[in-house]
Order: C-alpha cells, then structure tokens, then sequence
C-alpha cells in the first residue's frame, strides 16, 4: 500500500480536491474527520456531477462524497483484496483511521512478488529433495516439534521403516535412541555422536537449523562411510540461510534493492540517528523539497533513498546526479536534455536529461553547493513552473518529480557571499535534514563496527575476525573526519592486512595510533585505576600497623611474643617494625 496518503477534509473546498488530483496525478482522494477516521472518497467524475448540478466549486467535498466504498485492514490477505473491483481502496487501522491507500497496481504488485518467492522457494525444495535421494549417508530432518520432515531412501534401507510411514511421526518412533529431539531445543551441535541403532553404533551428525535467530529444525546424518561430500553441501547449505543470502537473484531484483533503501536499514539507535529517522519518515509523506545536509560520508544518499521508498514516487526511479562532478558546460544537457542537432557532436535522435528520466519518481541532486550560478537560475525556474525544454528544443515538457538535494557546504554562509542563489536556497530549504557527523553518535560506532567487519569478511571470503576492546575503544575515541566512509575503509583495511583471527591496536592505521585523543581517556582510566590501587594499599598498610601495635601492647612489648600472636616469624616481625618506624 501506499502509507500515510494525501487526504482532504470534509470541509474542503471542491476546488481544492481537484488541484490536488491535478498535482498528485490521481482521480480520486480519501477524506477523513476532525480524527483521522476515514469517512469516504472523492473522485473527479463525482466532483464534474456536483458542479454540473450546483455549479459552485467552493462546495464542499462532503457533498460530492462516496461513503459506500469497501476498506481493507492493514493484515488482511492481498487475496482477499484482489476479489475486490475498486480501482483504490483505503486501508483502516481497528479504530477506522486512515493508514494507508491500496491500489489494483499495488495488488499486482505485491502478487508477482509473492509468486516469484513461492518459485524461488520450490526450485529450492526441488534441488534439496534431489540432493536428500542421491545421498548415501542417510539424511532425516524434522522440524521445531521433533516431527520427521524428510526421511531419504538411505535411512529407510536401513532402518526397515518406509519414508511415507515416517514422514508426520515423531523423530522417537521412527529412530532408535536418537537425540534430533533433544537438539531442536537446546541448538547445539553434534559431530562425530556414537548412536545404536538397529543393534549397531553409528556414527552421527546432529545439526540444528537456524530461522530468524531461532531453531527452526534439526538435520540428522547417518555415516557409514565417514564424512562425505553431502554433508559439506548441507554445511554450506546452513551457512548460506543464516547469512540470509538467496541462491539466485535476478538482476531487476539486485536493481531494485540498492533504490529501495528503507529507513531500517540505516544503522544506528542513537538519540540523534533516531531523531533523523524520525524526520525523513514525515517528510516521506509528503512531495516537498527536501534538502539533506551533513558531512562527507554520513550516509546523505541512504536517507534520500530511504524518503524515496517511503514517498508516493516510490513506484517510479530513483536517478541520482552528482553535481560536483558535472563540467559545467554539460550541466545544462545532462539535467534537461537536448535535441538532435542541439549542438556538434550531439547524439542523433537527441537525449533525455536527468529530471526526463526521473519523471514519476525521485531526482537526487548531491553536492548542489557545486551547482554553477547559471544554472541554480535554470534549476529555480524549473522548481517554480515544473517545466523542463531540452535544449536545442522549442517544447516544454511537464515534470512530476520530488526533488531531493544533498550538500556538506553551508549554503546560508554561500548566499551571503553571493555563491548561492538565496532565492533557489529557500526553495529548497523547505523540509532540512541534518546528518550527524560519526564523532557525535558514539553510541552507533560499535554497531557499525560489527556490521561492516561481517560485511567485509563476506565480500573477501575470508574467515570472521573480531576486534578486541581496546579497538572498538579506539574506534568510539576517535574523531572521524571521513564519517562512516573512512570508517568502512579503515575496516577493510585492518580486515585485509592481519592474518590473525583477532584485530588488536597495534594493528590500527598510523593515523589512529598517533592521535592523541584516542588513547587519552584510556590513560585517565588506567592513572583512576592506579589511584585506587595506591589508596587500597596505603590503607592495608596502616591496617597493618595498627595491628601490630595492639599485638606488642597485648604482649608487653615483648617481641617474641607478639610475633607468637601474629603468627609470624620473629625476624619478619623485625622488618615490619623497621618498616613502619615503630620503636
């Protein structure tokens, strides 16, 4: 569906509602009440019926209102709305709010998607089962429950029990002493179990499944012949779905999820990453301008991406322009287009520039703090009549694109020096969202740190390392001028270079060791520490000595004898009194 629509009120004008369906390019909206609560929908043909008979498009919307038009809830099946004829159907929460707008493109939508993951996920079961029958070790899996799943044609030869008998049973009835049961509950492994079974030790595998950071099932092998090439297929097998990687995915799909970028995908639970989240998903809902600032490598794309995903343009592309590193003399081309025979060279037929290209859907303009002043005034007149001409060309062309512009340079400080156009500056600077630099969300370093060390040793194949503390310690301290990107490059680095499976601090970067501020706090808590030593032991000290003078008063002063009641020897005692100047 399409989260958080654009809605009228029941008081709106008639004229109202049809500049709204002009600008959203849609032939019918949703009103709701004074709360939210959906009271029914507005369509144009509704509102041409009204006007031809009242003649007045100051009415308002209730009196054109459809109230008979059927709702769907946000958990219900999408084969339940199919069935329904409704070109758009509003989608109610259990209090009959307003949450959403499902459209007949939206179903097919979500329909082809739910058929391509059933295809996907029998191509699978098709080549495990193949994989289950050619095997020679005999392979039984079960579920949660312990109940057998698949029972291949090796383990039915030799237990004597038919796979259609074992098939829904439970692992106890079907396999003698058998553990399966046991390891669905507790997740542990076991290699190398000796089992008898039909009156014969045996040599087995117990290997849970891992669903969504829970045992979803167990794998049990019977060897005969030792270790063979199966069960590595079964180990990859295992790797493979807890790294929640698909087998095969098709290009359109790879395509799809890097413009798809949602806001949970963006890491970080601290206060001020949440904050920004909490932002650009209000943002999202609506098509207004949205200007992203922050430092080099804070992640301004990902957050354009992600108000993309969640804004009603989501459907269309996502075309990105760096604008620092367009010539200037191609920036007018590259954003508008030209036709055939604009200029020398020029391609025949001519070229559709960015915002042709993002028509329906989202244009990002990065770094537009390196926009030429000519072309902020071309960029302003666009924003303000939503008009594109190519150039060379003689024909305007209308334009339905959400602008999102991104830049680390301070634009306020670049109009006042006359670098920015202050009229294109507040044109964009409708809804501003300010990326954090790293250095100020210390609380997400180590969870970057933890993803991205994974993500590294995957895209090398290499095996998984760790960090010790004193690292990730180093990594909170430090300053991080280059944001997560210099992060994600020092890891890679670090990831590469040690042979080790640990990655300790004398294998940081130079430039880290030599920072100061790394390793200050850790110095302050190591003199704290060394304080508190000192204050411990110069407090055993004095108990000591009190101890030793009431022993020498309890004897008399007789040293023999207060060595006697101390338990120690007389010469220890000697050194004591020599040590703390008792006479």
């Amino acid at each position: 569906m399409t989260p958080s629509p654009y809605c009228l009120w029941q008081g709106d004008s008639l004229r109202k509602a049809v500049e709204k369906m002009e600008e959203l390019h849609v032939e019918g909206l949703p009103v709701v009440d004074e709360n939210h609560r959906f009271v029914g929908m507005v369509s144009l043909r509704g509102i041409v019926k009204r006007l031809i008979h009242a003649k007045n498009p100051q009415d308002i919307v209730g009196s054109a209102l459809t109230r008979n038009v059927h709702s769907v809830h946000g958990d219900d099946s999408i084969f339940e709305v199919v069935s329904q004829s409704e070109n758009a159907m509003p989608v109610l929460d259990g209090q009959g709010r307003l949450i959403g707008l499902i459209t007949v493109r939206d179903v097919f939508d979500g329909l082809f998607k739910y058929l391509y993951k059933l295809e996907q996920k029998q191509t699978t079961t098709d080549a495990l089962h193949a994989i289950l029958e050619s095997a020679y070790e005999g392979i039984a899996v079960v579920d949660e429950n312990g109940v057998v799943l698949e029972f291949n044609e090796a383990y039915s030869r030799f237990t004597g029990v038919k796979r259609e008998d074992a098939l829904g049973r439970h692992v106890t009835e079907v396999i003698d002493n058998t553990n399966l049961h046991v390891t669905v509950k507790t997740g542990i492994p076991e290699r190398g179990a000796v089992q008898r079974i039909q009156g014969q030790d045996m040599v087995v595998h117990r290997i849970p499944i891992w669903r969504d950071g829970k045992v979803a099932g167990a794998i049990g092998m019977l060897i005969f012949e030792g270790v063979t090439e199966v069960y590595r297929i079964y180990e990859r097998l295992q790797e493979n779905h807890l790294k929640e990687q698909p087998v095969n995915e098709l290009l359109t799909l790879k395509k799809e999820k890097d413009s798809r970028v949602t806001i949970d995908q963006i890491i970080g639970e601290s206060k001020e990453i949440l904050t920004v989240k909490r932002m650009a998903r209000r943002s999202a809902r609506t098509p207004a301008t949205v200007l992203i600032t922050g430092e080099s490598g804070t992640g301004k794309e990902m957050f354009a991406k992600s108000i993309h995903h969640l804004s009603p343009f989501s459907t269309g592309p996502f075309i990105s322009v760096n604008c620092g590193a367009i010539p200037e003399a191609l920036f007018e081309s590259e954003l508008f287009g030209y036709e055939d025979g604009a200029f020398t060279g020029a391609r025949k037929g001519g070229k559709p520039g960015k915002f042709e290209l993002a028509q329906n859907g989202t244009i990002f303009l990065d770094e537009i703090g390196e926009m030429p002043l000519v072309m902020q005034t071309k960029l302003l007149r666009v924003l303000q009549e939503r008009e594109v001409e190519r150039v060379g060309g003689v024909e305007k062309y209308k334009i339905n694109v959400r602008v999102i512009c991104a830049t680390n340079r301070d634009l306020k400080a670049m109009v006042s020096d006359g670098a920015f156009r202050e009229d294109l500056f507040y044109r964009l600077n409708i809804i501003q969202l300010h990326i954090p630099p790293l250095r100020e969300r210390k609380l997400d370093i180590p969870i970057l740190m933890s993803h991205y060390l994974k993500e590294v040793c995957e895209k090398y194949q290499m095996p998984v390392k760790r960090f010790t503390s004193d690292v990730v310690s180093a990594f909170v301290q430090y300053s991080w001028h280059g944001n997560i990107r210099e992060m994600v490059n020092t890891i890679e680095r670090m990831v590469t270079l040690v042979d080790g499976d640990v990655i300790d601090v004398n294998h940081l970067p130079q430039m880290m060791r030599n920072d100061k501020s790394v390793f200050k706090s850790k110095q302050t808590q190591q003199t704290a520490e060394q304080s508190l030593i000192e204050k411990a032991r110069h407090e055993g000290q004095q108990k000591e000595k009190e101890v030793i003078l009431e022993a020498l008063k309890k004897a008399g002063g007789n040293k023999s004898k207060a060595a006697e009641i101390l338990g120690i020897h007389r010469t220890t005692l000697y050194q004591k009194l020599r040590k703390y100047e008792i006479n």
